[in-house]
Formats: C-alpha cells, sequence, structure tokens
C-alpha cells in the first residue's frame, strides 16, 4: 500500500491541527473525510463561527463530519463508510473506544509535549509557564487513557527564555505537520516503532497539562520574579495573565498583561506594590524583585504598549495589584 492508497482519516479542530492536515493533502496522501468540531456561537451576534480545520476542509473539498456526540450511531456509521485504514487525531477531543479502534491500521495522536510530560488539554502553555528550556511533539497510538499511548515519534524544540506561549505554539505547528507525515510514512512501511511511555526516561517530575480557565490566569504576585515572568509568557498572547488594580475609591479594574522583564532588584515594598513615571514606565512588585509591564490592555480597549497606556490613563496614586 502507498500513500495515495492508504485511506486516512484525519480529526482536528484550531489552528494547530490545519498545519499537519494541509501537509497531508499537499503531500499526496489520501485523506477520505475530516471530523471537527460542531460550529460554535461567537462574537456579540453569536453568529455561527467555523473551526480552522472546517474551513480547509470546505476549502479543499474534503468530505466533513461534526459529530455533537461520537458514540452516536448515525455518526458511526457515516465514519464506518469512510473505510478509514488510519485514523490521525490533532487537537481533537477524547475518543470512544468505539471509534479510535475502529481503523485496521489504528489510530494515532500528535500531541504538543514530550510525552509522558504534560498530558492534557494545554501542555504548550504549561511547559512555558513552568520555565521549561525544552519541549518538543510526540506521535503515539491511542488507548483508553489519555495521552498514554505507546510512542511512535518524538522530536524535540528548544523555549527560549524570550519565547511565549504563541511563538512556541507556532513552532511546534509547522513541526507537527512534518512529524505526522514521518510517522505515515513509518506506519506504512512498517517501521512505526511502538515505545510504552512507562519505559521512557522522564527529567524529574511528572508535570501534568490541565485545561486553563480564567481564575488560573490570574497572576501571583506573592511569587518570585522568573515565576511570574514565565507565567505571563506561557499565557501570551492568549488566553492572557491578568490581575486586578486597585484604586484608592475601593474600585477595581482588571488589566490583562501580555509582555514582561524580569527586574531582580531587592526592595521591601509589598508585592503587587506599582512604581511608575506616569509615562514610560510601570513595574509591579513580586517576591524577590520588579516585574517590568511592557504591553498590557484594559477592558473595552486594545492592547498597548505600556508608554501608549499611560498617555491615556493616568494611574491614581497609592494604585496596586491583587
Amino acid at each position: 500500500m502507498n500513500r495515495e492508497e492508504l485511506r486516512i482519516v484525519y480529526m482536528g479542530t484550531p489552528d494547530f491541527a490545519v498545519e499537519p492536515l494541509r501537509c497531508l493533502v499537499e503531500g499526496g496522501y489520501n485523506v477520505v473525510g475530516v471530523i471537527t468540531m460542531p460550529d460554535k456561537p461567537a462574537g456579540r451576534g453569536h453568529k455561527l463561527q467555523f473551526s480552522p480545520v472546517k474551513q480547509y476542509a470546505l476549502e479543499h473539498q474534503l468530505p466533513l463530519l461534526q459529530p455533537e456526540k461520537l458514540k452516536d450511531e448515525t455518526f458511526l456509521e457515516s465514519l464506518r463508510a469512510w473505510r478509514a485504514d488510519l485514523q490521525i487525531v490533532v487537537a481533537f477531543r477524547m475518543l470512544p473506544e468505539v471509534v479510535w479502534a475502529m481503523p485496521p491500521l489504528g489510530t494515532f495522536n500528535l500531541h504538543a509535549s514530550l510525552l509522558p510530560q504534560y498530558r492534557g488539554a494545554a501542555p504548550i502553555n504549561w511547559a512555558v509557564i513552568n520555565g521549561e528550556t525544552e519541549t518538543g511533539v510526540t506521535t503515539f497510538f491511542l488507548r483508553h487513557e489519555i495521552d498514554t499511548g505507546e510512542v511512535i515519534r518524538q522530536v524535540r524544540v528548544p523555549i527560549a527564555d524570550t519565547d511565549n506561549v504563541g511563538i512556541v505554539h507556532d513552532k511546534l505547528m509547522m513541526l507537527g505537520g512534518q512529524v505526522v507525515m514521518e510517522t505515515v510514512d513509518a506506519i506504512l512501511d512498517g517501521t512505526a516503532q511502538r515505545l510504552p511511555q512507562e519505559s521512557m526516561p522522564v527529567d524529574g517530575e511528572l508535570r501534568a497539562a490541565p485545561k486553563i480557565f480564567k481564575e488560573t490566569c490570574r497572576i501571583d504576585w506573592n511569587r518570585p520574579v522568573k515565576q511570574v515572568y514565565d507565567f505571563i509568557r506561557g499565557l501570551s498572547p492568549y488566553p492572557a495573565a491578568w490581575t486586578e488594580l486597585l484604586q484608592p475609591d475601593g474600585q477595581s479594574v482588571v488589566l490583562k498583561i501580555f509582555e514582561a522583564e524580569k527586574l531582580p532588584q531587592p526592595h521591601t515594598s509589598a508585592p503587587g506594590t506599582i512604581q511608575t513615571d506616569g509615562k514610560t514606565y510601570l513595574r509591579i512588585a513580586a517576591a524577590d524583585g520588579w516585574v517590568g509591564i511592557l504591553s498590557l490592555q484594559l477592558p473595552g480597549k486594545k492592547r498597548l504598549k505600556t508608554d501608549e497606556l499611560l498617555r491615556g490613563f493616568r494611574l491614581p496614586a497609592d494604585s496596586r495589584v491583587q
């Protein structure tokens, strides 16, 4: 069997999943169907919005399914009708066994971490938040427990101290397309390894990558400067770290912070204390130094550089964050 004969069903939803699909289509692989999430209402008008994977599938006339429930018999019949030899999952959702066990060559997943590290929904964010200096992508065969199947391929990528999660996401997305093609080729020619994660060496403790919620993104100024800095870049540009600006009248304003710098200068100020000249700089006290704020956003406003924001927003004396 060659790549033109191998019948592939592809499952994915966000931008991260588009690049591997594009590589397969442009590489001449036989993608017989695409599965993505149902359309979701978005924006003020709650207009239904297509997922990036659906948009790509429509543009390239690829057969498409958008099941609400993956155990629905109508969906399963449609999936069986595609007669897939292999299924590929990239940033989709947890599959029931009736789906992942269907094709004769199995189902593999592309995960944006060096498994077994960072199993879960947000591996790129948590790797940056935790100050990791490298991450990578892993392809593995699916089994019952999430992100625990046998590893086929794994490729490492450095994380620079200045990288935010958006930069790392894009590095891994581009790499992921190549690794997915290499994985398919290895399965086709019978050279795909099946390495149990339990046998893989782990540097340090295993860390999870749980889903990120709004409250997860709140900055704790009682932490050291390095941890606050990593936290901000691990959530930038999306969903963005935030803090509450407390004003003397008791009112508070949510500030989203996108860019920061480490200013490891000893101080005696309480964590959350603000220092600013009201024109060019804004820094906030952490446990062992200051965090310089380089770009931020007020509710309902655009993201701005600090000096731009200070021109139009006067910080009251004795303002602080919490």
